[in-house]
This record gives structure tokens, sequence and C-alpha cells, in this order.
């Protein structure tokens, strides 16, 4: 069988195919005499390499996987590992003696700090109890291989060209799967599987796992325990002997995870080759106080090393970094750089001149009045019928208050508004999806849904319980940038929807226990840029050049982003470019700094926005 467009494979593989087709073997009877994955201190069997195929590298599309079993010499692996290519990640597993490899090329190779784990298949027994919400079927598309990508952006791992994907799917050797939100359609999750029988002869009857990753924005509790349980399901079905997978040994919840579904530590290393996208395993941090940064800050703080970029942390609380390039030299407390004046800053911290700007510029914006704690508060609750009160200064959603019917909600969400601002906005409730678009040198660069915390019910656990256990996992996803505080404001948001704390949400239910997005409060974000509309793009960079501001996330309230109906809501002249993912924030965000500089190449890109705004730039 050849291999897949994209994929290398050795030539000699169509045998190992062939050999294959008719091998089903005793799941029951693990081959644990085998030893060519395991004892790598030993001398290789003449019978158990006999049919091995030689030499063989899989094509993954983010990387090669090198199946060291298969060289019969470390000076043909060495040669094969240095053949990596830029802004890839190859990996080098099963390999024997992996500590004399490196000391072959020791300024090229190094062990990866990973652990290795095992679980043998005739252990195995099917899930009784499916994950409630979730389908977990094939990549079915290059469309799917689309969304998979997106779930490797958004945690930190290396993308694939869609088309290698799709083709390696439609092979033996491979098995992608993917993990469907059944109410919203969404892929959620992914994890690939490698068939070693059919990639190289494996004596072993071996496989293994790979990229198991789960979207961090999805309420859905146990996508990657499906995700593990289906692919364990498929190759005991195939009459494979073990499941290998690889895990960074400081990955505590992932190690509780396959440890929980039986898995075993194996004495099986991975040597990889040093480049930057590994440069975090194999050495120590290249600037002090890196590792206290928070994400937004790191984010940045990465893709400038990435370049040879220099980075001095000078406050790691507040994220200020000093970046270094040549004769340039630019501060920046996360996304807030030196390029965004003190004038620009300032029309987007007072809400009120944000509004009359966006007016005076044709843009729309919500009705509403400054509160003056006098009658004509109460004249503009009556005429709106509620309201959203805000503080007029201020950031992270904090003081806001929305969906005010009564004169004592009124008087209630001023006084908390106050705390945070003397003076407060008083504002038409207008419905619709919260959406960001983040603007970088007056082009539109990404743009996302936010949406409210959100629990989903058991039909065991109350709402105060799944709040606090939605609110660890949005925790661990975002570094500790992203709780649902246990307040009155969560608590009222609940009462509203007609539930209170000590409530047994019913299984499947979905709540919504804020009332607002804002993603310190357990939003999550959802990339559209794809699907923003023309006049949406085109109003965001209309407001960015009113503000004369270079950096800076437009808050809109609309119906559908693929419509032309918007009311502006707030400028954030420091946006969190952490949260859009795939979009390239941080790639352009260092761009706008250093455009001298540019990033390693990426084997996928995300589609952009429906409108390019350069053409109008050139025009004017």
């Amino acid at each position: 069988m050849p291999g897949p467009e994209g994929a290398r494979v050795n030539p000699t593989h169509e045998r190992g195919v062939r050999a294959a087709r008719g091998h089903v073997r005793d799941a029951s009877k693990p081959n644990h005499g085998a030893g060519l994955s395991t004892r790598s201190w030993d001398v290789r069997p003449p019978h158990l390499t006999a049919d091995l195929e030689a030499e063989v590298t899989l094509e993954c599309g983010w990387g090669r996987l090198i199946f060291g079993q298969t060289f019969a010499s470390h000076e043909a692996l060495v040669r094969t590992v240095a053949d990596e290519e830029p802004g890839r990640r190859d990996i080098c597993l099963y390999v024997r003696e992996p500590h004399v490899l490196v000391a072959h090329a020791p300024q090229e190779l190094f062990i990866d700090p990973s652990h290795t784990y095992r679980k043998w298949l005739h252990q195995h027994r099917a899930a009784r109890d499916p994950v409630r919400g979730v389908v977990v079927r094939d990549l079915r598309s290059e469309r799917d291989a689309d969304a998979v990508n997106r779930i490797y952006t958004a945690a930190g791992m290396v993308v694939a060209p869609a088309e290698v994907l799709w083709a390696n799917q439609r092979t033996s050797t491979f098995t992608y799967l993917v993990a469907e939100d059944a109410d919203t359609g969404e892929i959620i999750g992914t994890v690939t599987g490698v068939d070693h029988r059919v990639a190289f002869n494996d004596p072993e009857d071996g496989t293994s796992l790979w990229c198991l990753a789960v979207d961090p924005q999805s309420p859905r509790p146990g996508v990657g325990r499906a995700l593990v349980s289906t692919l364990l399901d498929r190759f005991k079905a195939r009459g494979r002997a073990y499941l290998d997978l690889s895990v960074v040994h400081d990955n505590e919840p992932a190690i509780g995870l396959y440890e929980k579904l039986g898995f075993v530590r194996v004495p099986v290393f991975c040597v990889k080759r040093k480049n930057p996208i590994n440069e975090r395993l194999f050495s120590a941090a290249p600037a002090e106080r890196l590792d206290d940064l928070n994400p937004y800050a790191r984010l940045l703080a990465d893709e400038a090393l990435r370049r040879g970029i220099s980075v001095e942390v000078l406050d790691a609380e507040s994220g200020l970094m000093q970046l270094t390039h040549g004769g340039r030299s630019v501060q920046t407390r996360e996304s807030l750089s030196e390029l965004t004046s003190a004038v620009a800053m300032s029309k987007c911290d007072d809400k009120r001149l944000t509004n009359r700007l966006f007016v005076e510029a044709g843009l729309r914006v919500p009705r509403g009045a400054v509160a003056t704690d006098g009658p004509q508060d109460e004249v503009l609750l009556e005429e709106l019928g509620q309201l959203v009160v805000k503080p007029a200064r201020g950031e992270q959603g904090q003081g806001i208050t929305v969906g005010v019917h009564t004169v004592e909600e009124l008087r209630e969400a001023i006084r908390l508004a106050r705390t945070y601002c003397p003076n407060v906005l008083l504002e038409e409730c207008v419905t619709g999806r919260d959406l960001r678009i983040v603007v970088i040198g007056h082009q539109v660069v990404a743009a996302a849904i936010r949406r409210p915390a959100t629990v989903v019910g058991t039909g065991r656990h109350t709402v105060r319980e799944l709040i606090e256990s939605t609110s660890r996992r949005r925790a661990a996803a975002t570094s500790g940038e992203s709780e649902i505080p246990l307040d009155a404001v969560t608590e009222k948001a609940c009462a509203d929807n007609g539930f209170a704390f000590d409530d047994v949400l019913p299984k499947g239910e979905e709540l919504e226990v804020r009332r607002t997005a804002n993603l310190h409060t357990g939003g999550t974000i959802h990339d559209v840029t794809e699907k923003l509309h023309p006049t949406l793009a085109d109003a965001a960079v209309r407001a960015s050049r009113k503000l004369d501001i270079p950096v800076v996330g437009l808050d809109m309230l609309v119906p559908d982003v693929s419509g032309e109906q918007y009311v502006f809501i707030e400028a954030n002249e420091r946006p969190g470019l952490a949260n859009h993912e795939p979009q390239p924030t941080a790639q352009k965000f260092i761009d706008l700094l250093f455009p001298a500089t540019r990033p390693l190449p990426r084997g996928w890109e995300p589609a952009g926005p429906s409108t390019d705004h350069r053409a109008a730039d050139e025009e004017e």
C-alpha cells in the first residue's frame, strides 16, 4: 500500500501491510517476551527483526514519528533525526540505548523528559458509562482536520497541514478520532492512534497514542477519557497487544487520567532534536522570572524568544517586560506597549469618552446616561425596561450588573459599580452575542464570541458543586487566570435561571451561572474570525483609527457575527492575546513591534476575516 500524499513511509512498507492484513493475534495473551520496545539495552534478537521494516518514519504533519527499533545503527538514526524541518517537532522513540544515541550528537539531541505509559489491551474493558453529550467518531474530512488544528493551537501544540491529516486517515496506519459535542456539533477533542503492526510489521503487535487534546473552552467533562477509551476499543478489536503513550513528567492531570484507565509506566524513552519549539524541555529559561509571568505576557515572551528577541522581565506580577532586538528596545505590559500613547489609553479607559468618540465616527453605541442618583435614573429604567449598570472606568468585568429591572436592583447595582469608580454608566440592555474583535496595526487579526460561564448537570451534583468543579477546570486550562466566583452575582444569575446553589441540576441541562462573558470570571471564548461580516470588521478598524491606538480589543453585541448589526460596548487598550487561538495574535503583535523579524513557519494557518483592510490602508 503506497503512503498517503505528504507522508513519508519506508518503501518496503507495503510488504508489512500485506503481512498484517491476515494477522489477528489472541489479545488475551500479551507478547511479554518480545522485548524490542522495552529492553533497549539488549542485543536485537534476529528472530524479532527478520521481518521488521527498515528505517521507518511516519509523516504526521506536525513532524515525523521515527521508530528507533527499525534502525540497525545509531549513525543512521542520527542522520534521520538531523533531517527535521524548521517549525516542526520530530519524535524518535523505542531507541536502543537512547543515552548512547544522544552521546553521538549531544549538541543536537536530548532525551525528552516524558514518561511512557502502556495499557495491555487484554486488560481493557469497554466503558459501561459513556460520557453524556459527547460523540466520538472518526475524522471525516479536511474540515474536521481544520477543527483538529484549532484544538492543537489552543493546547499549545504544533499544527499540521489539514491535507496530511486527511490523507493519513485514509490509511490503515493512522486512526484519527474526534470528540463532538452532541448539542452544538462542535469538535471539542481529538486523539491520534498509530498501528505499529501495519507501520513496520511490529512483532510485538504494539500501537501508540499521540496528540490527545481537548478544547479548554468546552464545559463537557470526561472528553479525554472518552477519546482514549474509544481508541483502546479500536485497537483491541484489531487484536493488538498494547497501547503506548508519552506524557511530560509534570503533567499530573494527564498522568492521573492514564493511571485511572489502567496504564502503567514502562522503560521507553523519546529522543528529540534541539530546536526552538523544544527549548523549554532541554534548557533553562532564557530569561529570569519567565515562569512567573501570567499566560498573556508569557505568550508574547515565548514568541519574542523564538525570533531571537531578548526578553527582560521587569515586573512579573504586572507582566512588564523589555524586548530588545538589534538597536531597538520596547517595553510592554502584556499587549500594551510604548506604541500606545497615554492619550489613546485614556480614550479607552473612560467609557463615556469612548462612546462620544464612537458616535462622532458614526459608529453605533447603546443608549444611556451617567447615573445621577435622582429621578432621572428611574425614568431611564422605566423607558428602556432593563439596564446595564457599569463603572465608567474599569476592566475585567468588575462592578458590572446586567439585566437590572427594578428600582431596588438599580440602586444596588449603582452601589456596586461605585466601589470601582465614582462615575457610573446606565446603558440600554442590548441583547445579542458578546463579540470581541482584536485589531493590531489597524487590521483585524481575530474575532471571537465570548460566552458566560456555564455548567452542565449530572443529575447528582448541586449547582454549587458543578460551579466548583468547572471553575477548577477553567483555572487549570488558563494557569489560574479564569475562575467562577461563588458570589452574589453568580447566585443571582442562577436564580434568574430558576436554580439555587444547593439545587441538583438535571443531567445534561446547561445553566449559565454568570450574566457577563468575561474570561476572568469563567467565561469562554470561541473563534469566529472567518465568519466575521465585512461591516463588523470595517467598524472595528474605524474604531481603532478613531481611538488612534495600535492594539485594541473592541467589544460588540451582535445578533449574528455573519450579519451587519452591532452595538459597541467598550474598547480595551490591553486585550488578552492568549485567548484567541488559532489566530496568530502574538505573532502579529511582535510583527508590529519588530517588523524585521519573522516567525517560524507553520504547517497550517486558520482562515482570516472575511475582509482585508490592507487594500483600504494603501488607498489612504
